[in-house]
């Protein structure tokens, strides 16, 4: 199959690190791949893993703009010819409606958040199917736009389980940055994500502090990276851990390459955002590390937490549930994470039930 994904841009973020690790996949399986985006760092492991990007402006809400970039795309759909066309993100999905007009292309949308409802948003129900990274944005756009049970495929992100694997640990870093943190003999709770208030960082805070009164060795782990407008709330952040004393405890180790090493040097991976996530990548890859995690009980760590198996719902949204969370995982025994993983959520998994997808559309369309 010739198939094409749209995403505005290829920079950072999971929807586009999803896009690129697809493309890497179907190109392995002997399908033709072809992104198309605005442009990015990204663009280069596209083309290295023998995909093909195209640039064109699927990411500007310029809707001045908007008939000519339809025109461009048109005209690019009917020189490449694809079997499929999907589009991740609602910029490209409205172009692709206008674009795929008269030219018979089964078209794929994914809902990979909880947008906010409007008719803007709901072009990502459009698609001759769609694909929901949860059941939990399945419940959403069913609710909120009365999709059809027949369109929606529920397709959950898959790990790399080579990438995030035990075995490949580059064992030089994780002992430097044991060192540098000190980190030895500690037991250490990560929470993961960009620095922004919805990833509740401040509740993760409150809670190692209260940890600390019976944990004296447990060290917080904040791993993520503050863009320039969100430099103010990392200095509230900080603020906060002065003003508990926690200035020994707490560690801002900004954005890392190196995630399955981060990984493996905690104990336990906690997510606490104050929205429901749309999935909860992090927890997947901390437990294909033999990680376990802990979470608010909501959005899509419902389908991703087997509780008290594979990590711990917290029984609300406050510091003291999640500090008590985090002091019940250290003392329960988890079953085998990794072997978890792999039968739900391996990158594997992922790209065959899309195939499946793409198939059943390209049957209906010969």
């Amino acid at each position: 199959m010739k198939i094409v994904q749209l995403v505005p841009e290829l920079n950072q973020g999971g929807v586009e690190r999803g896009t690129v690790e697809l493309s890497r996949e179907l190109v392995r399986r002997g399908h033709d791949s072809i992104v198309i985006s605005a442009g990015g760092r990204l663009v280069e492991q596209v083309n290295y893993d023998g995909g093909r990007h195209l640039t064109l402006d699927v990411c500007s809400k310029n809707p001045l703009t908007a008939p000519l970039r339809v025109h461009r795309l048109k005209r690019l759909l009917r020189h490449i010819r694809p079997d499929i066309v999907h589009a991740r993100s609602r910029v490209p999905a409205w172009l692709c409606v206008f674009a795929l007009k008269g030219l018979d292309i089964p078209f794929v949308t994914t809902v990979h958040g909880f947008n906010s409802v409007n008719a803007y948003s709901k072009v990502m129900t459009r698609g001759d199917r769609v694909i929901c990274v949860s059941r939990a944005i399945r419940d959403y756009i069913k609710a909120n736009y009365n999709t059809p049970e027949e369109k929606i495929r529920v397709v959950h992100r898959g790990v790399d389980l080579d990438e995030f694997c035990p075995d490949r640990l580059d064992t030089d870093f994780v002992q430097a940055f044991k060192v540098r943190h000190g980190l030895a003999g500690r037991y250490v709770a990560a929470c993961v994500g960009r620095i922004t208030p919805l990833k509740n960082f401040s509740a993760f805070i409150q809670a190692i502090k209260r940890c600390s009164a019976t944990m004296p060795d447990i060290k917080g782990l904040i791993v993520g990276g503050a863009r320039d407008d969100k430099r103010g709330h990392l200095a509230e952040l900080e603020a906060l851990v002065d003003s508990l004393g926690l200035g020994d405890t707490i560690i801002f180790a900004g954005s890392q390459q190196k995630m399955a090493e981060i990984y493996s040097l905690s104990d336990v991976v906690v997510a606490c955002s104050r929205k429901p996530e749309s999935f909860g990548r992090s927890l997947v890859e901390a437990m294909a590390m033999g990680r376990p995690v802990v979470s608010f009980a909501q959005g899509g760590p419902l389908d991703i937490i087997d509780d008290g198996r594979t990590g711990l719902f917290c029984r609300d949204g406050s510091p003291d549930a999640l500090a008590e969370g985090i002091a019940k995982a250290r003392n329960t025994a988890f079953a085998d994470l990794r072997s978890y993983v792999k039968t739900y959520f391996s990158l594997d998994g992922m790209v065959e039930n899309e195939l499946d997808v793409y198939r059943q559309l390209e049957k209906q369309n010969p």
